[in-house]
């Protein structure tokens, strides 16, 4: 695969396609190029120049997304102001951290070991889990939009399905070195979600039990990214900037930096603090809110540091889809709120996800009325 050192207009005489189905079919990911000792990227990886000249440096503002403390969360007293920093956060940021959530240190530790020693297995151990069918079971892969979108990026990917039953993995199925810890981390992070889920419906007048019992939090699967360190950091990206698409989304991060959030016009540098979790609301949950809350812009940098940038993330979505779908929950439409967005149903979800690369909001936009 052909590497370069400069960002130069791609010359017709290129095959982008070719170099794709190369990397791909090496199933070597990310980490196996640089495991390889290269010192420039391919082209496949240089992104547009649009997106190049945003990559500006780290942010040196102490501004990043609000912490909650949530440790008295089941206290009468302390609840109704942990709602109101909930719904502030979700509204304003669409993302926070949450502190003293309840998963034990411990857990936190074993998830994050146990998804970068996966990814540091031989290549012919991951090798038997590559593939591009994404909606269930297990499988490792890197860029799961590689023939949609404009630009590769900077990292592998394992993704295993936790829930609803018909698509979850089989725990036989999930590669022995982080089975255990996959399981407990999809009960602890599905615990934190709904408890959050809780906090936004009160947040807008609704019973605290909505979101759950609308499913929200039903259907779940675990993606462990991993970002090697790239040799040419300004020419390319971690994750390309986006939305999650989904309901709400729990990280888990090591301490090495890249994830940034858009602030209005500025990207701003998310500091992870040591056993907290990042929590972000996703497209279908600004869509049900109408527009309460926010689904917000977000991408991680190509990391610089020799140290690989480990993410666990939980991403939720509904698990039972009414027939005639979802749009603003009528509880939050008056005359003087009317409905922002139309129904949606699951064809149009899917269709939505699968006919491009990842975007920003482009489901949102569409539904718009």
């Amino acid at each position: 695969m052909a590497a370069t050192s400069s960002p130069d207009v791609v010359t017709s005489t290129y095959d982008r396609m070719k170099d794709i189905k190369e990397f791909d079919q090496s199933k070597n990911g990310v980490k196996g190029l640089v495991d390889s000792g290269i010192s420039s990227i391919p082209k496949i990886f240089i992104q547009p120049p649009e997106t190049l000249s945003t990559l500006n440096p780290p942010s040196q503002t102490n501004t990043t997304i609000p912490v909650i403390d949530i440790e008295n969360i089941t206290s009468q007293a302390h609840r109704p102001k942990l709602v109101q920093q909930i719904q502030e956060a979700a509204s304003e940021w669409g993302f926070f951290q949450v502190i003293n959530h309840g998963i034990p240190m411990s857990v936190l530790e074993e998830t994050i070991q146990a998804v970068k020693s996966f990814h540091e297995q031989p290549k012919e151990f991951k090798a038997k889990y590559y593939s591009r069918e994404e909606r269930s079971g297990v499988l490792y892969s890197s860029n799961n939009d590689l023939y949609r979108a404009k630009a590769a990026t900077w990292h592998d990917y394992l993704q295993v399905w936790m829930s609803p039953e018909e698509r979850g993995a089989k725990v036989e199925d999930i590669p022995e070195i982080l089975r255990k810890v996959s399981l407990a981390w999809d009960c602890c992070a599905k615990k934190v979600a709904e408890d959050v889920m809780e906090l936004l419906c009160e947040g807008i007048g609704l019973e605290s039990s909505k979101f759950k019992d609308m499913t929200l939090s039903g259907e779940r699967v675990i993606v462990g990214a991993y970002y090697p360190y790239c040799p040419q950091p300004d020419l390319t990206l971690g994750l390309t900037p986006h939305t999650d698409p989904a309901t709400l989304t729990v990280l888990l991060s090591n301490q090495v930096p890249g994830l940034q959030v858009k602030h209005g016009e500025e990207w701003v540098d998310v500091k992870p603090l040591p056993g907290a979790l990042i929590i972000n609301i996703a497209d279908l949950t600004q869509i049900i809110s109408n527009g309460e809350y926010n689904s917000v812009q977000h991408r991680v940098r190509a990391n610089s540091c020799k140290e690989p940038r480990i993410s666990v993330v939980e991403f939720l979505n509904f698990s039972k889809w009414e027939e005639s779908g979802y749009g603003p929950l009528p509880e939050l439409l008056s005359a003087e709120k009317p409905a922002r967005y139309r129904q949606f149903t699951l064809a149009d979800f899917l269709n939505n996800f699968y006919s491009k690369g990842l975007d920003s909001k482009s489901l949102v936009d569409k539904l718009k009325l």
